[in-house]
């Protein structure tokens, strides 16, 4: 199997600016791997919030992640920049699938592309749709067509 390339910025639909810190790096000198987790965790969640879908407090959706990855492509780690692309790889009747690729300052492929698959859950953490407000959101992360 061949390994897939890259992607570039234009294959993602919207982006979320993060900042390498001092403790991202490991004893190598670049970014520790589950810091990679992490930033896909938190670009997600920004996006999510900056969308208007609550998240946290009493009328937050509850997302849970039923799957992740990550494939690495090129080293990064503080100082740098990072810009976090984010796009919608699937959307079903109770999950979806957010894909991220993140750029290093200025790079024009991504160094490092990831997925956290979510399922939305109800009080009893049983899958239940995604109400038609939220998926029109979650729409908009969608390739075009």
């Amino acid at each position: 199997m061949s390994r897939p390339l890259p992607s570039v910025r234009h294959a993602y639909r919207d982006f979320i600016p993060m900042q390498t810190r001092w403790a991202d790096n490991d004893e190598y000198g670049h970014m520790n791997n589950a810091t990679y987790m992490s930033l896909f965790d938190t670009a997600i969640s920004t996006w999510q919030m900056h969308n208007g879908l609550d998240i946290r407090g009493p009328k937050a959706l509850r997302f849970l992640v039923v799957e992740s990855g990550c494939r690495y492509f090129s080293e990064t780690g503080f100082p740098d920049a990072l810009h976090a692309g984010i796009r919608l790889g699937h959307l079903g009747n109770s999950s979806c699938r957010f894909e991220i690729g993140l750029f290093c300052n200025d790079q024009p492929t991504a160094c490092a592309e990831g997925f956290f698959t979510q399922v939305l859950v109800g009080d009893r953490s049983n899958p239940t749709p995604i109400p038609v407000r939220v998926r029109e959101t979650l729409s908009r992360l969608l390739p075009a067509s």
